[in-house]
This record gives structure tokens, sequence and C-alpha cells, in this order.
């Protein structure tokens, strides 16, 4: 497990983060480049031009960064917009909800208590994501099976919006390309987030 969160692939890229010198997979780093204007831009799909610069998926790391680490990091001066860490944030956001409903249109992913908890007892689920500002007393009504990933650092209104309803709470995913994308993604936006603990199996049962 890496300081952000992911799951480590001990087969994919690795990169170093700017603020913490650590090397990691990628998957639990953020990409930066500097503009044309020398202005520090995230790269959260990881497919801008230019010479990257990976930071931890982690909200008091990707602080550190807008204090002069980019600087560091690009051996030249750059601008850092304000409120760089929560731009990343909104966009991890974006990311995962829109890669959420692109499983759902692949029928991979189903919503509902009722749903859920036919999916988790035929051992169907590889991730179980539920609502952040959920009952507690409902959540834990469902389980993380041994081996899945469990997620809350979604909202109510962002997991609707990735099922195309007003709001969800409990959210399942069943194994597949799609759903690895989906932990990846998950793991940074809690990162920026949660923080660094990981809460991601707490309910295994």
């Amino acid at each position: 497990m890496t300081r952000g969160g992911a799951t480590k692939h001990e087969d994919g890229p690795e990169r170093r983060c700017i603020v913490t010198g650590e090397t990691q997979p990628k998957n639990g780093l953020i990409r930066f480049v500097v503009g044309p204007e020398g202005g520090v831009v995230p790269d959260v799909l990881g497919k801008l031009p230019g010479r990257g610069m990976w930071v931890t998926a982690d909200r008091e790391v990707m602080d550190k960064a807008t204090r002069g680490q980019f600087a560091r990091g690009a051996k030249n001066k750059v601008e850092v917009p304000e409120g760089l860490t929560d731009e990343v944030e909104r966009q991890l956001a974006r990311r995962l909800v829109e890669l959420i409903a692109l499983a759902r249109k692949a029928g991979l992913a189903v919503c509902g208590f009722e749903k859920v908890k036919a999916a988790l007892a035929a051992e169907n689920v590889r991730v179980l994501l539920q609502a952040s500002d959920g009952s507690v007393r409902g959540k834990t009504k469902l389980w993380t099976p041994t081996g899945a990933r469990y997620f809350d650092c979604l909202s109510q209104q962002e997991l609707g919006l990735a099922f195309g309803r007003q709001s969800v709470i409990h959210g399942a995913l069943a194994s597949g390309g799609l759903s690895d994308r989906v932990v990846d993604e998950a793991a940074k936006l809690r990162g920026l987030r949660v923080g660094n603990g990981d809460r991601t199996d707490r309910r295994e049962g």
C-alpha cells in the first residue's frame, strides 16, 4: 500500500515524488506539468505534454508541494495557482464519477442497498462504494468481501451523478478493467479528502 492509498502494482512504472523523495508506482501519484505561461497544471489523466512532476496523492504532501517544491522540481521559477490542491481534488472526483458511470453502462455496477447486498451475497463485488455523508448505521449493514476494496470518498450527490440518480448511498462494482481503474482513482481521491489513513478494508468480513 502506498502513502496515497493506492494498491501497489509491482510490475507497473514508478516515479519519484518531488516532496517526499519516495519512488512508488505511478498509480499512487498525481502528475503535474508546467504550462506555456509558466503555471503549474495538474495532469490527472497523465496525457499533457511536457516534463512531468509527480506528487503523492495525499493532501498534506500536495499542500507542501505548493509551497516551493514545484519550483525545485521544475528547476525554474513557476506560478502555482491558488487553491491548486482543491482543484486537483475536484478533477479527481469528476474523473472517478465518470469511471463509475462507464462501469455502470458496461453492466459492472449496481446501486441501492438491496442490489448491493445481493451482489455481495453472490460474491460478485470488486469494489464497495458508500457515500461519505450516508447514514453510518445503514452503511455498517454491508460488508467488504475479502480481496475487495472499500471507498467512502464520494458524497451521495457525487455517487448519484455516477449512477444517473439524484443521490446514491450504496454502490458496488464487479471485477473488470474499469473496476481496477476505479480502485486507483478512488485511492487517489481518498488521499486528498481523507488523508493518509487506510480505511479501505475496515469492515471486511
